[in-house]
């Protein structure tokens, strides 16, 4: 069969089918039509010839390599590839002299930097007069978000295209492209092909590479459905990482889910956190966060749930312990929610910036020693046991400091309880007349 037009030549059969079958124009690039379709920002970039310098973020195999080569090749540029994780500085120096050499013949150098974000600061730093001068056109490619893993000033010098993953008509093109290549359909009925397709996970060269393992795996002369598909590739982990944007965009994910009282999404972004190998102790301390942020005394028993919980999974460790995680996330996702707690105490935290350091009333203080009685600390005290109610209505604020209400219970879950004993208490302090209620 004669190889696709869309394609470079086919000259080394030891190359990998991804990087054989890696586009040759802007146009054959997939799911990225926002960037460099028709009207796409980078689009509009590149045919109005002003290439500078930007950085390309996305997730793995969504085409950022493939992308830049394809810029400096329609700009006309000299392409330069190095890897953040084996380049230094003394390897940036040779790029820019060579790239000065390249402008005195009237030709511009695009530098592509792969995970950048792995460059630390001063490798940073020196690439910010050779990207400001015109020097090269540098092409930086990262998983993480340029706004934490870069400099604020290398990033102020280069525009950001975010690049998407690779939906499933996106991954079903490239399955086309390689049997369009490989000149015969892929060994595997439709739920098969479905399920390749979920197993790349959004990742391009991922599927890519699983076609290959299964060109080699599969005879050929029987049609695999899913199982036997699954025998013949590797599954693939989840997309995650362990201290990146995914890791933390999950976590908040579950949380809001929880505060959301989205008991399924919350089981999604657990349960997808547990599967990529999350360490169960940080989801765990999130959760009991949770407990007290979200939930507070709508539910008090939310809390010590949470700390059974942790203490559980640290006695018998996965996957044992998960399951008593999973009874925290719904739990928490299916609880009365309230944040009254986490309100009251930044109210009481600038309540107390305001006041200063003003002692505590003598009443309130403890008489330890005989000098302490003979200067009347604890006098006047009023033990509230022995008032009706139990309750004595006896301020304990420092004189002079006004009294301010903190915490307002919702009327949800046991605060309503908690609202009523409140507004007893007020209405005691009123008729008492030790207290006016402000603020």
């Amino acid at each position: 069969m004669p190889e696709s037009p869309l394609f470079a030549p086919l000259r080394d059969a030891h190359r990998p089918l991804a990087d054989l079958l890696r586009p040759g124009r802007l146009d054959d690039v997939v799911g990225q039509d926002h960037l460099v379709g028709a009207g796409g920002a980078l689009r509009r970039l590149i045919d109005g010839r002003r290439l500078a310098s930007f950085i390309l973020w996305g997730p793995p195999g969504c085409g950022k390599t493939t992308i830049a080569r394809l810029v400096a090749a329609q700009a006309g540029c000299a392409f330069v590839q190095l890897s953040a994780v084996l380049a230094g500085v003394a390897d940036l120096r040779k790029v820019f002299d060579s790239a000065r050499a390249d402008a005195a013949v009237g030709r511009r150098t695009l530098l592509f930097i792969d995970e950048i974000h792995r460059f630390h600061k001063g490798q940073q730093d020196a690439l910010l007069s050779h990207v400001e001068d015109g020097t090269v056109a540098l092409v930086g490619a990262t998983t993480e978000n340029p706004s934490f893993a870069l400099n604020a000033a290398l990033v102020s010098r280069c525009a950001v295209f975010v690049l998407r993953r690779l939906e499933a008509a996106a991954l079903g093109e490239l399955v086309a492209r390689a049997e369009a290549h490989l000149g015969r359909p892929l060994p595997i009925d439709s739920d098969a092909r479905a399920a390749l397709i979920a197993l790349a996970d959004g990742d391009g060269r991922a599927l890519i590479n699983l076609v290959d393992q299964l060109c080699a795996d599969a005879s050929g002369a029987q049609i695999l459905d899913v199982a036997g598909l699954l025998a013949c590739v590797q599954r693939r982990r989840p997309v995650y990482d362990r201290d990146g944007d995914l890791h933390h965009d999950a976590m908040s994910a579950l949380h809001k889910s929880v505060r959301g009282s989205d008991v399924d999404a919350a089981l999604y972004w657990f349960a997808r956190m547990i599967a990529a190998g999350e360490d169960p102790r940080w989801i765990a301390r999130r959760l009991t966060r949770i407990a007290s942020e979200d939930v507070g005394l709508a539910s008090p028993q939310a809390l010590p749930l949470c700390i059974a919980a942790w203490q559980a999974w640290e006695r018998m460790g996965s996957p044992e312990g998960d399951l008593a995680l999973a009874e925290a996330v719904v739990y928490l996702a299916t609880a009365p929610k309230s944040n009254a707690c986490h309100v009251a105490l930044d109210r009481a935290l600038a309540w107390v910036e305001s006041t200063g350091s003003p002692p505590a009333p003598r009443h309130s203080v403890n008489a330890a020693t005989r000098l302490d009685e003979q200067l009347g600390r604890g006098s006047g005290y009023l033990y509230d046991h022995d008032a009706p109610d139990a309750f004595a209505a006896q301020s304990h604020l420092p004189d002079g400091v006004a009294r301010r209400a903190t915490y307002a219970p919702t009327p949800r879950g046991f605060e309503r309880e908690i609202a009523d004993r409140i507004a007893f208490w007020q209405r005691r302090r009123r008729l008492g007349g030790l207290d006016s209620d402000s603020g």
